[in-house]
């Protein structure tokens, strides 16, 4: 089937056409940037094709070389029968404006924080220019510390993960972005070897509990393991990040931290602790803020 459509396809408006019947054909979960068959089947031609990913509408019938059809069928043949996330097929993934090179070495970007930084973090710092150091724990791909430099650009961003294959690739988008003298990468597991304080720490740790990897859709297997999972509830990483982060953290520090489904476990866990859950697009269960003087605080009399 697929060696016929690319030698039979010519236009775009072909591919797009194949590529959703395909892609419903195969009952495709969508959970990195599209919601359905046709977004994604848009998106994977477009991108592929080196063309504006917002803009299908003028190529739809451009006839296309036979080399181009042929690398494009090829993509839509392994999204389709190996289930391979787009973002790898195209080493391409876009948060908002901001665009990032990605492989099977890192997750996918899709983390909340991004929405978060800059005017949203604003009651809790009032200008930009008061981060003057900033640390990105499980920087992964190096997107939101790439973010993080944009949204505060006096700032000397600390990007940290444990996984040298994830800081290859993190070193190519922070090249990319000419940022090489304002964000240094840095492998380590979490705070191991850190001896800076930081005016903002954020964090998009792994948050998948053993559960829930269990039971994950084939998409997500492609994804380094090591980036999904942290122990039976999903928390271990981030229970290490709320007792040592205070370490870390300058006397007006801020914290930020992505942990997924697991609010109610979370506050379980530290029913002391003042957490201020962020709005995102999604919902405000998913990220949360808390400012070093009330981790202090609220460690302390969890402690009692």
């Amino acid at each position: 089937m697929y060696a016929q459509a690319a030698s039979s396809f010519h236009t775009t408006r072909d591919l797009l056409r194949f590529a959703v019947s395909r892609f419903n054909d195969a009952g495709l979960f969508y959970g990195h940037g599209t919601q359905n068959a046709y977004d994604e089947a848009a998106y994977l031609i477009l991108s592929a094709l080196k063309l504006p990913v917002d803009q299908l509408e003028p190529f739809l019938d451009a006839k296309l070389l036979p080399t181009e059809v042929k690398d494009v069928i090829d993509m839509i043949e392994r999204r389709a029968e190996q289930r391979v996330p787009v973002a790898y097929l195209t080493h391409e993934a876009w948060q908002g404006d901001f665009n990032f090179y990605v492989d099977e070495r890192v997750l996918v970007p899709r983390s909340f924080i991004y929405e978060l930084l800059g005017e949203p973090l604003q009651p809790w710092i009032e200008h930009p220019e008061l981060v003057q150091r900033a640390l990105d724990l499980c920087t992964g791909s190096g997107c939101l510390a790439i973010q993080l430099a944009h949204h505060y650009p006096d700032a000397e961003i600390d990007a940290v993960d444990i996984s040298l294959d994830a800081l290859e690739v993190a070193a190519i988008n922070v090249q990319n972005y000419g940022l090489d003298e304002r964000v240094q990468l840095i492998h380590t597991d979490m705070f191991e070897g850190i001896e800076d304080k930081y005016d903002l720490i954020i964090s998009n740790p792994p948050y998948v509990d053993a559960e829930s990897v269990d039971a994950l859709p084939p998409e997500y297997l492609h994804e380094p393991e090591l980036a999904l999972g942290s122990g039976e509830d999903g928390l271990d990483a981030t229970r290490e990040i709320l007792r040592r982060a205070p370490d870390f953290l300058n006397d007006k520090g801020v914290l930020l931290v992505e942990i997924g489904h697991n609010r109610d476990m979370l506050e379980e866990c530290f029913p002391t602790l003042p957490f201020m859950w962020m709005e995102t697009e999604s919902g405000d269960g998913f990220v949360f803020l808390i400012t070093r003087e009330d981790l202090v605080a609220g460690l302390a009399a969890d402690a009692q």
